[in-house]
């Protein structure tokens, strides 16, 4: 039996471009599939809602008046297009203050809450401030209520 040995002969630097290459190459084709490839979809319901609607809100103020025993006093949402940005008691006498010391950490509570969901949805509160809560988050709706754009 005769065999011929065969000796190739690789030189470094072919063996380092290639690999390289290949590399780059691997890195290209995972790139174009992530960027092209079918898309998942884990938005949620919430999530969905706003990406179909262009506009949530008209940007601005908009205040609620509530009335408790002859004390006045608003409540002030501000939005931008698509985000409720603050919630806050204007015009608060220390009267109305000291008659109702539930009302602004109610508030807190409740724009805490609305802040993280961006909604007034599904929103909880304590059974020692319920009705406070309740009269609370109505205005709020009624503030937001107006900053829907009109269609």
């Amino acid at each position: 039996m005769s065999s011929k040995t065969k000796i190739v002969v690789l030189h470094m630097k072919e063996v380092i471009y290639t690999a390289i290459f290949l590399t780059l190459a691997i890195l290209l084709i995972i790139l174009l599939f992530v960027m092209f490839g079918p898309k998942k979809s884990t938005a949620t319901s919430a999530d969905a809602s706003e990406e179909t609607a262009e506009q949530q809100y008209v940007a601005g103020v908009y205040t609620t008046s509530i009335e408790l025993n002859d004390n006045t006093f608003d409540v002030q949402v501000t939005v931008d297009s698509d985000h409720i940005n603050s919630i806050e008691l204007i015009n608060l006498s220390e009267s109305a203050t000291a008659m109702y010391p539930l009302m602004e950490p109610t508030l807190d509570a409740l724009a805490e809450q609305i802040y993280q969901k961006q909604s007034t949805e599904n929103i909880t509160y304590e059974d020692d401030n319920k009705y406070t809560s309740m009269l609370l988050l109505e205005a709020i709706k009624t503030a937001l209520s107006k900053a829907v754009p009109q269609s």
